[in-house]
């Protein structure tokens, strides 16, 4: 279910605060950067888990996504403030979130607390639960109008 590589990084790791987000992360832009930037710093890594192909479809439409699921992860791996990632399949990352234990679980300001999916599981194992600020004007979808209307 879960890669060799995530078992191995976990194994390593073990004594680290590990920062957690996810998303679909389909066409990288500005607020994804910053976002992913500000969540590095919560803790000492930070992991990825990004959406399978099929569940981004399943949450998205069947026009997305974009970029593949190997596309995506790679590049995610590639920025400066990621140090590992993760492709999940269900909707939702809780099984990958029960996995890792992070310390510290987050989401872009425009998810509440108590609707971040392993929130609960992460506050009642002693760990913290942050909604970031959302950075207003990109969204991958306004991306994908704009290029549709161009």
């Amino acid at each position: 279910m879960f890669s060799k590589e995530l078992e191995k990084f976990i194994t390593e790791n073990k004594n680290k605060k590990i920062v957690f987000t996810n998303g679909c992360f389909d066409i990288l832009h500005k607020g994804h950067v910053t976002y992913l930037a500000e969540a590095s710093k919560l803790g000492d890594l930070l992991v990825i888990g990004v959406n399978s192909d099929a569940s981004v479809k399943r949450l998205k439409g069947p026009d997305r996504p974009i970029n593949n699921e190997q596309d995506r992860a790679y590049v995610l791996s590639q920025l400066k403030s990621v140090d590992f990632t993760e492709i999940f399949t269900e909707d939702t990352p809780l099984n990958l979130i029960l996995k890792i234990k992070p310390k510290v679980l987050v989401k872009g300001g425009d998810w509440k607390i108590d609707q971040i999916v392993g929130a609960k599981e992460v506050i009642s194992a002693g760990g913290e639960v942050f909604s970031l600020n959302f950075v207003d004007g990109y969204s991958t979808t306004s991306i994908i109008n704009k290029i549709q209307h161009t």
